[in-house]
């Protein structure tokens, strides 16, 4: 009986075969990493404000506690946006004829709050509380990055479930006293083994769940 095929097809096949399943991991990897990338999560990507207003300078430079504007963090799911009078009561006396100033001015003498461009969005799908976090030891700069040194905030993580699940999994490697919560020069990265130690010790003084509550669906989708 005469061959149909020749004997290449054989090669032909299986070269195919293979070239498809190193096609489909290449492409997977490349939408992995889109989705991981600034392009898709906003991270590193500086939002300007209706006012220049610069965290470093008020933060790092003058001192101001995080909680003089966001006046709600230890208490409620979120940390709060000050209203124009808070802003005010430095400002009656300190550059009050700046020009930069001019858009909270008339915002304090019409009663229209600034409307300021959202840094940190996370999807309507997921549930996230202030209060809880601050007050079991994660301080800002473990989500927010130095924000005493941004003249223009942006985004410092990737906001991705991944990043949450890394802190979920491990709270030990995160959390901090609570007279360190505001201080943006705590340092995070590196932990030794005593600092790991410290951690898990905080873990079970401020009665932490573990960690397979932590990374419930529940927790966090509701």
């Amino acid at each position: 009986m005469p061959q149909i095929f020749h004997h290449s097809t054989n090669a032909l096949a299986k070269t195919t075969i293979f070239g498809a399943i190193f096609i489909l991991v290449a492409a997977l990897w490349v939408a992995a990493e889109i989705s991981r990338s600034s392009w898709n999560t906003g991270q590193w990507v500086e939002i300007q404000q209706p006012v220049q207003f610069s965290h470093k300078h008020h933060t790092g430079d003058d001192g101001i506690d995080c909680r003089y504007c966001h006046t709600s963090v230890e208490t409620a799911a979120s940390a709060g946006i000050p209203s124009t009078s808070v802003c005010m009561n430095c400002h009656k006396q300190i550059w009050a004829d700046s020009p930069y100033l001019q858009p909270v001015r008339a915002s304090f003498s019409t009663g229209k709050p600034l409307e300021w461009t959202r840094v940190h969005d996370l999807p309507d799908y997921v549930y996230f509380n202030h209060s809880i976090h601050v007050n079991k030891g994660v301080g800002c700069s473990t989500c927010h990055g130095r924000v005493d040194q941004m003249p223009v905030v942006y985004q410092a993580s990737s906001l991705q479930m991944e990043w949450c699940l890394g802190c979920h999994r491990a709270p030990e490697k995160f959390v901090r006293p609570q007279d360190k919560i505001f201080d943006m020069e705590w340092r995070q990265e590196n932990k030794t083994t005593a600092e790991i130690k410290d951690g898990k010790s905080l873990v079970n003084t401020n009665h932490i769940q573990p960690a397979k509550v932590l990374t419930s669906c529940s927790t966090c989708h509701r």
